[in-house]
């Protein structure tokens, strides 16, 4: 336990403890914060209590103002920094507990912090891995028979995404604009009709690797630093247009939302899952044993404009991913395609099997033929200006939870 109070429900007990990067109204400069119950851990405040054989000599990247050094460093400081979290933050430890100027300048309740990207992200990569998804999506455009493409189950389909619009929870976002095609008529320019949300979750890349030189997929999981929650919104009426031959352009570019914790894969690590069975075994270089898959229950609320109600729309969880985050690394970085610290992976749409769980308003209207209830009396088949977008996610363990915080964005007018 912490010296901190931290409620049953948190998303941020001791057992999580994730970063990211923050400011404050009295000191903009951005620093690396770690969430414990309602506080942040002003990290560049404690940084010489790191006196392990690692950080002892690498503290200066607890004083940056993003996450990139410290992720670059790899498994082996990440796991030292964790237990040396764990022991100044617990209730038996004195160095910060019974310092009460030091603790009154580096806890910061969390509702006086403004949270930021948790790195600089030099590429952003978005994967299709969910086989309810994909097979969805293509069902309505291509029917139930040609629902997979003939790679989908050979290979982590995905496409490079636009890194300067991936922005940071609570920034609002401004429906887009562009060219759609009405049917049976000439294509017009006009704000998005179909917006849309997409439940994902994305994982940061820690070590690089050399050009030239692929990442194993038994290595993989070394070069994953933590994960987030995702909203990789779409404009489906652009997308329908412009996505032939060269797949997804201004329909997703326009912003990709993120939670601002990021939560290790230390913590995430009681919650592993047994991976899906593929079939057909895919190539070797994508083939690994150790279990990668996790129990992150995932839920997303719509709250209309002027509204004090938020209606749940979708809850899923992303346990029901085809492929891993170990393979799609893998899989990206096999031609030697160099990865740098802070590049960012997103899973693509999880959906599961049942209604409730598909991830996007395009699946839960069926392409807007199923008007979506919200507990307001009002009905959506895609996302209106006004509406907040919120995602949660979090693990479930006995007795605490480690969770992501939320992950939100409200739609401005065109």
């Amino acid at each position: 336990m912490s010296f901190v109070p931290v409620d049953p429900d948190s998303d941020f007990p001791i057992q999580n403890l994730p970063y990211g990067i923050f400011s404050t109204a009295n000191n903009p400069r951005h620093r690396i914060g770690v969430a414990i119950g309602d506080y942040v851990l002003d990290l560049s405040q404690v940084a010489e209590l790191f006196s392990g054989p690692v950080l002892s000599s690498q503290r200066e990247v607890f004083l940056q103002e993003t996450l990139n050094c410290f992720m670059s460093l790899g498994r082996p400081a990440w796991s030292e920094a964790r237990a040396s979290l764990q022991r100044i933050l617990s209730k038996d430890e004195a160095v910060l507990r019974d310092n009460a100027a030091l603790k009154a300048s580096a806890l910061v309740p969390q509702r006086d912090v403004i949270m930021h990207l948790p790195a600089k992200i030099g590429d952003y990569t978005d994967f299709y891995s969910s086989r309810e998804h994909a097979t969805n999506v293509g069902t309505m455009f291509r029917g139930p028979e040609n629902a997979l493409m003939p790679n989908w189950l050979h290979l982590p389909v995905g496409y490079h995404g636009r890194a300067s619009s991936v922005v940071v929870s609570g920034t609002p976002v401004l429906r887009p604009q562009g060219q759609t095609k009405p049917e049976d008529k000439p294509p017009v320019f006009g704000p998005c009709r179909l917006l849309d949300f997409e439940l994902e979750m994305a994982f940061f890349v820690g070590p690089g690797n050399p050009l030239g030189e692929p990442i194993p997929v038994a290595k993989a999981h070394e070069h994953i630093f933590g994960m987030v929650l995702m909203n990789d919104w779409s404009a489906r009426d652009i997308q329908k247009w412009e996505y032939v031959p060269l797949g997804p352009f201004l329909g997703k570019s326009f912003s990709t939302t993120v939670s601002p914790w990021v939560v290790t894969m230390d913590a995430l690590q009681p919650f592993v899952q047994a991976n899906p069975v593929q079939d057909p075994k895919p190539l070797p270089y994508l083939v690994h044993d150790d279990p990668y898959s996790f129990d992150i229950n995932l839920s997303v609320g719509i709250k209309p404009d002027k509204s004090d109600s938020e209606s749940i729309v979708c809850r899923s969880n992303f346990k029901y991913m085809y492929w891993t985050m170990k393979q799609q690394l893998a899989h990206h970085s096999v031609t030697g395609c160099n990865m740098n610290p802070g590049d960012l992976l997103a899973s693509g749409t999880i959906s599961g099997k049942t209604p409730e769980s598909f991830g996007s308003m395009l699946e839960l209207s069926w392409k807007g033929t199923k008007p979506i209830s919200l507990d307001n009396g009002e009905t959506r088949k895609f996302i209106q200006d006004g509406d907040d977008v919120i995602m949660r996610g979090h693990c479930q363990g006995n007795g605490y939870r480690i969770g992501f915080g939320t992950c939100t964005g409200k739609i401005l007018p065109a």
